[in-house]
């Protein structure tokens, strides 16, 4: 059986000392063994970081961005294959997964732009015969630690910046679905990146604590769950290094009475369902305001799940496909579980689905449960599948108030037909990404991604012009040069412009 290694210093390297299973999620089978790196392992990977960086550092940014060029046609060159691999280990319909693969592509591009991004700033004759400027200086070895439920768009949202931006980089993906990982690391070595300046590590918790507590690493950039970020951001600071820590979501919709019904069903089918709900960006509360829209939206609901199409990647037919392990799937399932047992009402029950020939896999249905209250475990958690809750309430603002209390703050949005209310709503809610009638409000490449409260650890949200920021650290220079045969007394007051 195949086993994957780490790519470090341009090399593939193979330990046997610990190996973890990666399994087919739709078969339920083991695909491949993934070698979990030691600590000398890692520390080589930062060790060829580390000796890359002065030449990398020296690169001009346009020939940095040239290699970011033809990584991008590489990706787009062998996209099946890319599509294919996360289908195998993370069980994402084939479509699904080039959506991924697309709006890692457009960071790529947003990097393309180095030589613009980080001219700094020039003023000419600040005080007399004064000039001064700022520039984007490199932080040095940066480390990356990313999920399993986007293994090729979140490390393509942190690793193209940052290695424009003159710095190397050690990455470790998750070691459930890490192939198509290695993978678009193995194109951009193709693509002319020289040895050393990206290396990819596959591990556990091990591998994670060399990164947060090697002190050539300047920098990491993590997203996942909560507890986990809060972890990474508490030691990666206690270590003197820089750190964004994306965690958890509870991500709301409200639904208005004089929302689109038809529209905003169709919505929320795709946010709430898509991926198995394996995003966190997805819509796993609708909170309906009045009994009536609450029906009116149960009934739209059930409708349009009647003809969801659960199975395997293989089949581009498929809406949505299983869930990453099966310790995840009972996860999944005992919420749903929990929501009943508290006195909510399963309307659309997905905990008995079976996938012809694919009985073995990690499936969940599609399920709707309505009657939904705050108390509940179901409720304060992140479920992280394809579950979506109802909450009825009274009025907008209760709606609010209900989303403003939450631990979390990732993304949330309203439907609605009315302008008034959604200039409230955007003004006035708790939360860092929003969306007007855009259930999955995910910024653009050339924006930031990044919540609030609970949802983001650090000053600095992920890629976009907060990206140049996080991996680079400006310096402002003063220059001076004394014209000929003058020269200045003694000053011991301070400088001023008169």
């Amino acid at each position: 059986m195949e086993t994957l290694g780490h790519l470090i210093n341009g090399h593939m390297v193979h330990e046997g000392q610990r190996q973890q299973s990666i399994y087919n999620p739709a078969t339920g089978a083991v695909a491949r063994q993934v070698s979990l790196a030691s600590v000398a392992t890692v520390e080589s990977a930062i060790a060829a970081a580390h000796q890359a960086y002065p030449a990398w550092r020296n690169t001009p940014a346009i020939k940095r961005a040239r290699i970011m060029f033809r990584f991008k046609e590489l990706l787009e060159q062998n996209a099946t294959r890319i599509a294919e691999l996360i289908g195998e280990e993370h069980g994402k319909i084939s479509h699904d997964a080039m959506g991924e693969l697309q709006r890692g592509i457009e960071n790529v591009e947003y990097a393309c732009g180095a030589p613009e991004l980080l001219k700094g700033e020039h003023s000419r004759h600040v005080g007399p015969n004064i000039d001064s400027w700022s520039e984007f200086q490199p932080l040095g070895v940066v480390a990356g630690i990313t999920p399993f439920n986007f293994p090729v768009m979140v490390p393509l949202w942190m690793f193209p910046m940052a290695l424009v931006c003159g710095n190397t980089f050690v990455l470790k993906p998750s070691e459930r679905d890490p192939s198509s990982t290695l993978f678009i690391a193995q194109l951009l070595q193709e693509a002319g990146l020289p040895d050393g300046v990206m290396n990819v590590v596959n591990g556990d918790k091990e591998a994670v604590d060399t990164l947060l507590h090697d002190k050539r690493v300047q920098a990491v950039s993590f997203v996942g769950s909560t507890p986990i970020a809060e972890y990474i951001y508490a030691t990666a600071t206690a270590n003197g290094k820089r750190c964004q820590a994306l965690g958890g979501a509870k991500n709301h919709a409200i639904v208005m009475p004089d929302a689109d019904m038809d529209n905003t069903v169709n919505q929320l089918i795709g946010a709430a369902f898509g991926s198995s709900g394996e995003r966190c960006m997805a819509l796993s509360v609708a909170v309906a305001v009045g009994d009536a829209t609450a029906d009116r939206l149960i009934a739209g609901m059930q409708a349009a799940m009647s003809s969801l199409k659960v199975g395997a990647y293989t089949d581009s037919h498929n809406d949505f496909g299983p869930v990453i392990t099966r310790e995840h799937q009972q996860k999944v399932l005992g919420f749903i579980d929990s929501a009943e047992q508290q006195g909510a009402h399963v309307v659309v029950d997905g905990r008995h689905i079976e996938v012809c020939g694919h009985e073995q896999g990690f499936f969940v249905g599609g399920t709707l449960i309505d009657h939904v209250s705050p108390e509940m475990h179901s409720y304060k958690n992140e479920i992280f599948g394809p579950v979506l809750q109802v909450v009825r309430v009274k009025t907008m603002q209760e709606a609010m108030d209900l989303i403003n209390a939450h631990e979390y703050g990732n993304g949330t949005c309203i439907f609605t037909r009315d302008g008034e209310a959604a200039r409230y709503f955007s003004d006035h809610i708790l939360v860092g990404m929003v969306g007007i009638n855009v259930p999955l409000p995910v910024p653009v490449a050339y924006h930031s991604f990044g919540g609030w409260k609970r949802s983001l650890f650090g000053d600095l949200s992920a890629y976009g012009p907060d990206a140049v920021r996080f991996y680079t650290r400006r310096k402002t220079i003063t220059q001076r040069w004394p014209s000929a045969g003058v020269r200045e007394g003694v000053e011991f007051s301070m400088p001023t412009m008169k």
